[in-house]
This record gives C-alpha cells, structure tokens and sequence, in this order.
C-alpha cells in the first residue's frame, strides 16, 4: 500500500499546478495525517493568504469534521465550497479533498483557499458578483502551531459554558468538555494535559467525565 510520502511527488506537482493556475490569491495545501494533525501541512503554495507553512497543522474545523463526520467525509471526498475569514480579515472560498488509502481511511487531504476579499469588495460595487451563490460560512481557524488552535479551542469552550473556570463545577466542566469533544480537541497529542490544567482535574477525572458525554 502506498503512503502519501511515496506519492509526493505527485502531489507536488498537483499542489504546484493549482497555484500556477489561479494565481497569487489561492492558497493550495496538502496535508499528512500519518504522522498526526499537529505538523500535518507537507507542502504547501501562496502560504501568504492565510500565514501558514510546511509544519503548520489542521485547522479547527478540519478537526471538527474528522471528528464527527469522517464517514460522510469518505463518502463525499471532502467538504466543497464553503467560506471562511481569516484572523486579518480575509473572505477565503474553500474546497477540500480527502485524501484515502486503499482501504478508504482518510490519511491526508488537498485544499484549496482562494481569496475572495478583492472580489467581493468588487461585487459590493457593481452589485453582481456577489449575488451568485451563498456557500455556507465556516468559522475556521488558520494557524501554525497546534497549541495556538488548542488555545482558542479552550477559550471558546469557557465562553460556551458562560462563567469562568473558578466558579464552574462539575456539570460545567462535563459541558466544556463535551464540546472540546465535538471539536475534535482530543485528535491532539497531549491535549489531555492542557484541559486537566486549565479545569484543574487529574487525568482519571478527565476520562470519567469523557465516558459520560461519550455515552
């Protein structure tokens, strides 16, 4: 069976393709799970539109989708069209392709960030342009480091249960962590240390609360 490094290559030449024909504003991404999700970017062009490079990870909603939907992800062959804004104000109109191994696990995926912000400032304009779809808007998170996105995952987690971590008690803390879940938090090597910190609770309390939002 062939691994994603023995078609390198290959997706080399895909990933430099794509770019070459859409130009400067469309980011081309090829991801490696095999190793994980934390360094998973092994190629990458036009990096500039969302600040990212060979060695940055997943994004959150990446994550998200792996999580709950991977069936549906293999049976689609990825998530298409759909929009997402960057932290400095970017539109991106996105596409991604899983990748799959013989068996039809997902090990890697193909994406495509085309920066829509000059055309959609455009469109306002001539009052057309924008009027041709409305793909569903994602609230994606692009980063280089894994922490960075496992940092705002914990912060949104608070903010999703509404008090701050001193006051909240058991069910709260079984909230935010049901929803770290559904994220896909705990796709991430050591991400168990950080949530035990941050709730304060030992590794054991953490799986107990785990198997109770599993159930």
């Amino acid at each position: 069976m062939k691994s994603i490094k023995d078609e390198i290559k290959t997706f080399e030449n895909i990933v430099k393709a794509i770019a070459a024909q859409f130009g400067s504003s469309c980011e081309v991404v090829m991801h490696d799970f095999s190793d994980g999700y934390e360094n998973s970017i092994k190629l990458v062009e036009n990096g500039h539109v969302t600040g990212r490079k060979v060695g940055s990870s997943i994004t959150n909603m990446g994550l998200e989708k792996l999580n709950e939907d991977s069936k549906e992800l293999q049976v689609n062959g990825g998530i298409h069209n759909y929009t997402t804004m960057t932290k400095d104000g970017k539109t991106l109109r996105s596409s991604s392709a899983m990748i799959q191994d013989d068996e039809g696990n997902i090990i890697g995926s193909l994406c495509i960030n085309f920066d829509m912000t000059d055309f959609i400032h455009a469109a306002n304009t001539l009052n057309n342009f924008s009027q041709a779809a409305s793909p569903k808007v994602e609230n994606e998170v692009f980063v280089n480091d894994v922490n960075e996105l496992l940092d705002t995952s914990l912060k949104e987690c608070v903010e999703y249960v509404g008090k701050p971590v001193p006051l909240m008690n058991k069910e709260d803390k079984v909230k935010a962590i049901s929803y770290l879940d559904k994220k896909g938090v705990f796709l991430i090597t050591k991400s168990g240390n950080k949530v035990c910190d941050l709730f304060g609770i030992s590794k054991y309390t953490l799986y107990s609360y785990l198997d109770e939002v599993r159930k």
